[in-house]
């Protein structure tokens, strides 16, 4: 019975992922470099302790940030997670402002054992998004006398992003030893536009750039735990990411009032992905409080972008979090209510006109509320967060963002004969 609704869930997410790919939506010109706006694909209660996920092992969520947690899972249990994230930002120069909307559906996994000891997840993850609509007055230079400068009107426009479909196992090691592999398909495209018209001209020259990604890679995770005199629970969580070529194609089309031109190339040793590691930590006393620590670093520096190196700046990533359950063990609603704080800081992978950006932030709160199934005696999770972040400078562009995410982890008992 259950390898039935594991084949209606494998359909389900391949008709999703088509859905997900359509409505991922972003309206920022940050987004406008290197390959978007990079998801750390963090799951809704991970993102209301501020992205802290390495050292973080569950048997009542998915954690596909590091995948040597997936053989914590219940013997007896599917899980299923989807996450949606509305987004407010507000751009501000010293020009002025503007506030805009949006919302994605962010992620589709599942989760369930293959064995004792052994556990394996699937789904659909954002690798990136890019989305943008902006205009910039400048002046052309010519170089031609009595026309040394003509004022000129450039627009950018883009669209897109890169979409991941993983599949991961994990198995436990020795007891206090997990380890787990991510395998990822990536696919899309990134589309970036511009055209440029004179002030006094009835014509523009457009240029259509797009990059496309089919492309595998894979990623490595340990996880060390132990329990100490019954109370604390410590676990070190490690991961790792070999730098790769981004397979796929790169195309340039421009367009000008006499002639068009066009520029077509295999990106095999164009683009390429960084390599990437990260370690946590994570304790927890009495099954009531946690607390997370997680650095992250993506060595974009050394990764190949238009076919040069150096072209972007490398990745850091720290993040806090903690959780606070009244009672593990309560009867009441309010005793199992998951309370959850945490704080980011990170840098742009991204350089704007050569400079490197200044540190980015978020800070956020959220909470888990548990919705009990008499019937199956399983419990499903509800997190809601909301996390308030900063990118960027006013004296260049700064943006701030409120992003609400909501995630139902759908909890299941599927691994057991029920008795007539």
């Amino acid at each position: 019975m259950y390898k039935n609704k594991v084949s209606l869930l494998v359909l389900s997410l391949l008709f999703l992922a088509q859905f997900a790919v359509a409505q991922n939506n972003t309206n920022s010109p940050y987004t406008r470099f290197g390959f978007g706006d990079i998801s750390d694909t963090n799951a809704g209660e991970q993102r209301a302790m501020g992205g802290v996920a390495i050292g973080s092992r569950a048997n009542y969520s998915i954690n596909t940030v590091n995948p040597a947690s997936y053989s914590a899972v219940d013997s007896m249990t599917f899980m299923f997670d989807i996450g949606v994230s509305p987004l407010i930002s507000r751009f501000s120069n010293a020009s002025g402002s503007k506030t805009t909307y949006n919302a994605n559906l962010e992620y589709i996994t599942m989760q369930f054992p293959l064995a004792k000891n052994i556990g394996f997840s699937a789904g659909l993850l954002p690798y990136s998004f890019a989305g943008y609509n902006f205009y910039r007055n400048d002046t052309l230079y010519t170089g031609i006398k009595d026309f040394d400068t003509i004022p000129n009107r450039t627009k950018f426009w883009g669209q897109g992003g890169f979409s991941q479909v993983y599949a991961g196992l994990s198995a436990n090691l020795f007891n206090h030893v997990s380890l787990g592999l991510n395998a990822y398909y990536m696919y899309g495209s990134v589309d970036n536009n511009r055209s440029m018209r004179l002030t006094n001209a009835s014509d523009s020259t457009v240029q259509y750039n797009t990059i496309t990604a089919k492309s595998f890679r894979f990623r490595y995770g340990a996880q060390f735990y132990n329990t100490f005199a019954k109370k604390h629970d410590v676990t070190l969580g490690l991961i790792y990411e070999q730098g790769a070529k981004l397979n796929g194609s790169f195309s340039q089309i421009t367009n000008s009032v006499l002639s068009e031109t066009t520029v077509a190339s295999k990106n095999d040793s164009v683009f390429e992905l960084p390599t990437m590691f990260g370690v946590g930590l994570y304790y927890t006393y009495d099954k009531r409080l946690s607390i997370g620590l997680d650095y992250t670093l993506q060595e974009w520096k050394n990764a190949k972008f238009f076919g040069k190196t150096d072209s972007l700046s490398n990745r850091s990533k720290i993040a806090l979090g903690v959780e606070y359950l009244p009672n593990p063990r309560g009867r009441k609603f309010a005793e199992r209510i998951r309370y959850r704080a945490g704080f980011n800081m990170s840098d742009s992978y991204y350089k704007v006109n050569g400079g490197i950006q200044p540190k980015n932030y978020g800070l956020s709160l959220g909470v888990g509320l548990p919705l009990y199934n008499n019937v199956t005696n399983t419990v499903t999770m509800l997190n809601a967060s909301v996390e308030y972040g900063k990118i960027g400078a006013t004296n260049l562009l700064r943006e701030d963002y409120f992003k609400f995410t909501l995630n139902v982890a759908f909890n299941e008992h599927w691994f057991f004969k029920r008795k007539l």
